[in-house]
């Protein structure tokens, strides 16, 4: 059976989109629940699929730490047989995203490192991957929306 989302669903969903290091006990003021009701919660959103899981977007915080943002365009020689490439983005820890597309081209994956010569590496390593037919790639100049 399906589980439908409530209201009081919904607005924990909102306040951990919102702030996902949010404590069992602010969490239950704001939606008006107890802690342990809080945390069922949250535990039956995460076993139906509503929360997939957990991530961290880092900033600059004060070390000047720049990310450099690819792109990468990827050409499969089979699209509907091609699993094992993907099998291995999953794994690259430099990938954020790997988006399967319609089109021209197969896959767009977004690559994030402090390198750029690591970024050489990574899309050395995705062109050579049995099943990648090509890739094109392209460095962001700059990110001006960023969503978590």
């Amino acid at each position: 059976m399906k589980y439908l989302l409530d209201r009081i669903d919904e607005l924990v969903l909102a306040e951990l989109k919102n702030n996902a290091r949010i404590s069992h006990a602010e969490l239950s003021a704001k939606v008006n629940l107890s802690r342990n009701a809080v945390r069922v919660r949250i535990e039956r959103l995460e076993r139906e699929g509503f929360i997939k899981g957990y991530t961290i977007v880092t900033g600059e915080g004060g070390n000047d730490r720049h990310l450099t943002t690819a792109l990468m365009f990827v050409y499969r020689h089979d699209r509907m047989r091609g699993g094992d490439v993907i099998n291995v983005l999953r794994k690259i820890p430099e990938v954020v995203a790997c988006d399967v597309m319609t089109g021209d081209f197969d896959l767009v994956v977004r690559v994030e490192s402090s390198q750029a010569d690591h970024i050489r590496q990574i899309w050395q390593q995705i062109s050579e991957l049995p099943g990648v037919r090509d890739t094109l790639t392209a460095f962001a100049l700059s990110s001006v929306v960023r969503k978590a």
